[in-house]
């Protein structure tokens, strides 16, 4: 599928010069009202639990967006608010999944959350199914739960339950190595305190819960974030080594088995993105994917000018879907 040479994104507003302040300020400042979910907890075949966040349409729907969230991220993140609030107002159904220790309570079991952790999304797509409510389920990811979508919709490919019908990443990592090192240039500090802190944090939280399981002294010696993922993120998700880790949670590695119509968006002036994320070859050669790279939008953040109450990204996915979807 050709690339999507002209983008329909029009820019940040004025006052958000450059990628960094077009990915905080939309973060920061942004809030959307009215989003009232239902939360719902369910059990995981490993005897864990997923929280699960539900926004409906009041007269109901055949049809429902799966919307997953960015690291350290959860449900309420405003892009998944904008997003479940988009689609609703549009007739759908919404649903916004945490990762297992992002729902505001430590998950039972002795593993967290990674970029490539397809066994939980599957898991809700499985469930939310099993209601024999929908005809249609659609997939719209941001950051990391971007690249979650896309390995999930590539490593399944033809064996996708039939009504998964199309999938959207915006700001999507799909090289984790090629991500973790942009993290560490000295520019994008803010960033890597950010997440390392929260992170930091669950770890201890998870040693207190398995005494002896994991060698917190090592926290001290993260130095790149390649250490904090050969020191925690591999043992703990059950990979031998960060590179092992690395090359499995990389959706680049995957999509080229996807076998539904899947939008990947991404800014050229992403801060924490590099070009070997944007699987341009890829995509050219490719009849499902198709690959939008926008002038402006930073990272998640594709604000709109003019105060608009909708992000250009949650606009843009609900008519990628819609035009996929229309029979």
């Amino acid at each position: 599928m050709p690339l999507v040479t002209e983008s329909t994104y029009p820019g940040a507003p004025f006052w958000q010069r450059g990628g960094h302040l077009q990915s905080i300020l939309p973060g920061l400042f942004r809030r959307v009202q009215g989003v009232d979910y239902q939360r719902e907890r369910i059990e995981t075949p490993d005897a864990d639990f997923l929280d699960l966040d539900w926004l409906k349409h009041p007269q109901g729907s055949r049809r429902l967006v799966l919307i997953s969230h960015g690291l350290e991220g959860s449900s309420d993140a405003q892009y998944c608010k904008g997003t479940a609030k988009y689609f609703v107002q549009n007739g759908w159904d919404a649903l916004v999944w945490n990762c297992r220790s992002c729902s505001g309570e430590m998950n039972r079991n002795f593993r967290l959350y990674h970029h490539g952790d397809t066994d939980d999304i599957s898991t809700v797509i499985t469930y939310a199914l099993s209601s024999g409510r929908y005809d249609a389920l659609a997939l719209v990811g941001y950051s990391m739960g971007g690249n979650i979508s896309l390995k999930y919709v590539g490593t399944a490919g033809d064996k996708l339950p039939e009504q998964v019908c199309a999938a959207v990443a915006f700001s999507a990592p799909c090289d984790i190595r090629a991500g973790a090192d942009v993290l560490d240039r000295w520019d994008n500090w803010v960033y890597k305190a950010r997440f390392l802190s929260y992170l930091k944090q669950k770890i201890r939280k998870k040693a207190h819960q398995f005494p002896g399981m994991l060698d917190i002294t090592k926290l001290k010696q993260v130095r790149q974030w390649y250490d904090f993922d050969e020191y925690f993120s591999a043992p703990i998700c059950g990979f031998p080594s960060a590179d092992e880790f690395h090359a499995q949670a990389s959706a680049k590695n995957f999509i080229a088995g996807t076998r539904i119509p899947t939008l990947i968006v991404s800014a050229l002036n992403d801060p924490i993105l590099t070009p070997a994320c944007f699987p341009i070859a890829t995509a050219t050669e490719h009849p499902f994917l198709h690959l939008e790279l926008t002038i402006g939008g930073g990272h998640c953040g594709f604000a709109m000018r003019g105060g608009k109450e909708f992000s250009w990204a949650e606009q843009r996915a609900f008519q990628f879907i819609k035009e996929k979807t229309r029979n």
